[in-house]
This record gives structure tokens, sequence and C-alpha cells, in this order.
């Protein structure tokens, strides 16, 4: 039999719809930085509510999905899921939208290459070179200077993608992808609890901010992962793992129309770094594979 091909009417619209699906992973940062710069709300709250409507939300489209699927949550995934949620939100007190979108696209990257690593995969010297001009980018934006960003907003954000990259390394293989996230996302409520507990007396909450955090827990993250997983299975999985490059471009023009925030040299120059090695990454493991 002849593989089947899409039509060009059909390309347009899963390239629309890979395009659209990008917007809720680039509006958590934007989210979460307008809350936390703008509003009341502390970052433990945002936390909090964040994931409380996203397991609302992922459970109701389990629900609405009807047929029983496999898949559950684990406290490990978990543990990593609230990690990176926690890290995330606390970072963004301090880091502009562009900044730690970057840091923390740059950390996935480089921590699944490392377990990739871990687990076997030997990279090649193209892929190497990658791994080394990514992570040269992040310690240029890092290094101390006039427009280095804050030291301890930068590490708990380059946590906070250990931490995904963590996560998502393990869901590999785990289930129905909706159905597992929506348990881990179930399982790290008493984690967010504890944590609420235990910054209660520099609690904030207004309208404003527990909208955003609503909106960035069951629309960007909820809705959001759901038309991933979605759009995921259509593509090859180096597009797949391409298109993600786009989202710290997409924060960054978001950052600058949205919230206000100036683009500088040293920024640009880490971007271009960061996604570059990041796509010699990618495109090479494509190559090497049969």
């Amino acid at each position: 039999m002849r593989p089947h091909r899409l039509n060009g009417m059909t390309k347009l619209r899963l390239f629309l719809l890979t395009a659209f699906a990008m917007l809720p992973l680039a509006a958590n940062s934007w989210l979460a930085r307008a809350a936390l710069r703008d509003t009341a709300i502390d970052a433990a709250s945002f936390t909090s509510i964040r994931l409380a409507s996203g397991a609302l939300m992922l459970w109701l489209l389990v629900w609405l999905g009807g047929k029983v699927r496999s898949g559950s949550g684990h406290w490990l995934s978990a543990l990593a899921l609230f990690g990176y949620a926690a890290l995330f939100s606390f970072a963004y007190l301090s880091l502009t939208a562009a900044t730690g979108a970057l840091l923390l696209f740059g950390a996935v990257q480089v921590t699944m290459v490392a377990l990739g690593i871990r687990g076997g995969d030997r990279p090649d010297t193209i892929q190497l070179t990658g791994v080394m001009l990514a992570f040269g980018g992040l310690l240029g934006l890092l290094w101390p200077g006039l427009h280095a960003p804050p030291l301890a907003g930068a590490l708990m954000m380059i946590g906070a993608g250990i931490a995904w990259g963590i996560y998502s390394a393990r869901g590999k293989g785990a289930g129905d992808p909706i159905r597992v996230t929506a348990g881990n996302f179930l399982l790290t409520l008493p984690m967010a609890a504890i944590l609420s507990l235990i910054t209660l007396q520099g609690a904030s909450v207004d309208l404003t901010g527990a909208g955003y955090a609503v909106a960035s827990g069951a629309i960007t993250s909820g809705l959001g992962y759901a038309l991933w997983y979605t759009v995921v299975p259509l593509l090859r999985a180096a597009t797949a793992a391409t298109v993600q490059l786009s989202v710290p471009v997409i924060v960054a023009i978001g950052g600058v129309i949205l919230l206000s925030e100036p683009i500088t040299l040293r920024l640009a120059l880490a971007t271009v770094a960061v996604l570059g090695g990041i796509g010699l990454v990618i495109l090479e493991r494509q190559r090497r594979q049969p």
C-alpha cells in the first residue's frame, strides 16, 4: 500500500492547529508574570489555584471523553509536576516573561538530553555541539552584568525546567496522556496545600490574581495540554519537538506587546544560542533515526 499523504487543506489545518497549540504553552508565562507583578496574589496561592483548577479541568475532559482509558497518576511524577509549578511561580516574582521562558525551555531540553544519555543514548559530535551551544547560551544569560536576570529567580526557573524535564521523561508510555496528567495534577493538591500552609502568613489573594491563576490552570494548562496531546500524534517526533522552539520567541513577543517588557541584546543572543543548539540536537537525532 502507498503511504497516506496529507492533502493541502489538511496540512494547512494541521499547521494552524499546531500554531494555535503553542499559544497556551506561551500564555502560562504571560499569565504568571502578569499576576505576580501586577496583582496582589502571592506565588504559593497562584500555584495552588493553578494546580486545583488544572486538575478540575483535566478530570472534566476525562469524564467528557467517556470511554475508559489506561493510565493513572504517580506520586513521583506528581512531585516533579508540583516542583515545576511552584518554582515557576516563585521565579516569576523577579524574572521577565521572556527570560523565564528561555531559562525554563533550555533547562527542560538539556535535562531530557542528559536523561537520554543516562539511559544509554550516546550523542554524536553535532548533538554535543548543540548541547554545549544551548548550555553556553544559558550561561551567557546568567553571567553577572548590567542586564543579567536576578540570580535567585533564574536558579528557581532552571529548577522548574529540570523538574518539568523529569516529569516529561517519566510520562513517556505511561498511558493516556490526558488521564495520566489529570491524575498527576490531582496528586499535587496535598503538596500545594502544605505549601499554602507554610506560607500562610504571607498569603494574599485578589480577584484579578485569582482569575489569572484559574486561567493558567484550567485554560492554558488543562485545555492547552489537551490540545497539544491531540496535535502531537499527527506530527513526526522531530516536528513536534522542533515546533516547541517557537515558544520562547512567542513569549518574548507577547512580553513586549502585552507586558511592556524590554528585549535586551543579551537576551536576544542567548535566545539564538539556546534555540539554535537545541535545534541542532533535535534535527541530528532525527537524522540518526531509521
